[in-house]
């Protein structure tokens, strides 16, 4: 008991100096991660055999096949042709850009996603002589909401989909109808929130549509290379439980491919400034510090809690844990919470005893987790990364600012998200 107080201590404390932000959030979490083992909790070995190394170099692999495709220009192209294909209107444009969030981040990933096309959208804003806040908080919802719908959008899901044996495809089936719902929803909630709030004039709005948005291809020939890759890449993730292959082997192999293909001897530039180190390093602390709670049985605790609750019944073990993931997402990052839920939820499936019962479960978490990380500004990776964007370029976004439309847009996904799983499972 006493090692379990203390490894719940060193959790919350990490918790706390990630939610705000005292330290940097790698800082907090490998010091977390490494308290575990220096106060005797967990041995070394027993903490390194945590991390999950699937997710490591999936992220790897990502983070450098994003790398190579931005060399080429494309999303700025595509971010300028959807700003001239609604004709410079504020609202069309905000809808255009949250459809093309919602989609890329299904590939790319939602907080990669933010960083491409967040500074876009800084842009285009200044061009039309308007606050881009609007745009902003509107694509990290959209960016949250269209990772929720792949194995390989939103990082709660990478996590989910490395602990169990769901492949691609079974993401995409069970995942993606209700991003889809949801999608077509949120954009009538933009639509009623914001269409008498953003006027441009007609002048500025000429100064947009001035842009040649071609000249924004800088290498045509790397850039129909990239798109091979990429397409073999997304092809093998689809036949994943085909060729018997781990997203991360995809992934790198993608990535060193294309680093290649691009510029090979720009690779430690390209290491030391587009890998994210602070976020691979997040994972492998956050890895640890969980371990120390399953090792405790802190873990067990919980599911048996949960039990008691639900009774072992199905469908209300869905409805708690759908609930339970959307409320604690929107105020912690739903990163380490899901880190934290997986081994509850693999307990719960040895006292159900049932595998079958439990994928709606699973489901449920994914859902809950990845939309409600909508609901502050903390809830998520991305809303955190697209703050401090915001923030360095000289635009204020309160917590507040951001909470009452977030919140609305999270509420609305959970509801659909319970509709959704009550009428498709049971």
């Amino acid at each position: 008991m006493a090692l379990m107080l203390l490894a719940l201590l060193i959790f919350g404390i990490t918790y706390l100096l990630i939610i705000t932000e005292w330290i940097n959030k790698m800082i907090a979490a490998m010091l977390g991660g490494f308290a575990i083992i220096l106060t005797g909790i967990v041995s070394q070995e027993i903490a390194f055999r945590a991390i999950d190394w699937n997710v490591i170099f999936f992220l790897i692999g990502m983070m450098l096949v994003i790398s190579v495709i931005r060399q080429t220009g494309l999303f700025m192209y595509l971010a300028i042709k959807i700003a001239k294909l609604a004709k410079g209107r504020p609202l069309a444009i905000m809808v255009l850009m949250y459809l093309l969030t919602t989609f890329t981040s299904a590939f790319m990933g939602s907080v990669t996603t933010i960083m491409i096309l967040v500074p876009i959208v800084l842009l285009i804003a200044s061009e039309l002589k308007i606050s881009p806040v609007p745009f902003i908080i509107t694509m990290v919802i959209a960016s949250n909401a269209g990772g929720a719908a792949t194995m390989i959008g939103d990082p709660p899901n990478i996590l989910i989909g490395s602990a169990t044996d769901y492949n691609f495809l079974d993401f995409i089936f069970n995942l993606t109808p209700p991003v889809l719902i949801i999608t077509i929803t949120s954009v009538g909630l933009i639509w009623l929130l914001y269409r008498k709030k953003m006027h441009v004039s007609n002048q500025n709005r000429a100064h947009l549509m001035g842009y040649n948005e071609k000249n924004l291809i800088k290498n045509k020939s790397l850039l129909k290379s990239s798109l091979l890759v990429l397409a073999m890449m997304l092809t093998a993730f689809t036949l994943q439980g085909v060729i018997k292959m781990e997203t991360a082997t995809i992934a790198m192999s993608a990535g060193l491919l294309l680093l290649i293909l691009s510029d090979r001897h720009k690779v430690e530039h390209t290491l030391a400034n587009d890998i994210d180190w602070v976020t691979i390093f997040f994972f492998m602390g956050l890895f640890m510090i969980v371990e120390s709670l399953v090792e405790t049985g802190f873990i067990d605790m919980i599911a048996t809690s949960v039990m008691r609750i639900t009774h072992g019944e199905p469908k209300t073990t869905s409805m708690v844990i759908l609930w339970l993931s959307g409320i604690f997402s929107a105020v912690i990052d739903n990163v380490p919470f899901v880190a934290a839920m997986i081994p509850v939820l693999e307990k719960l499936g040895v006292m159900i005893g049932n595998p079958e019962a439990m994928h709606p479960v699973w489901w449920s978490l994914a859902l809950g987790a990845c939309l409600g990380g909508n609901g502050t500004m903390i809830g998520a990776s991305a809303n955190i990364v697209a703050i401090g964007i915001a923030n360095r370029n000289g635009f204020h976004i309160s917590f507040k600012e951001y909470t009452k439309i977030g919140a609305l847009f999270a509420l609305n996904a959970i509801i659909l998200s319970t509709f959704y799983v009550l009428i498709r499972y049971y």
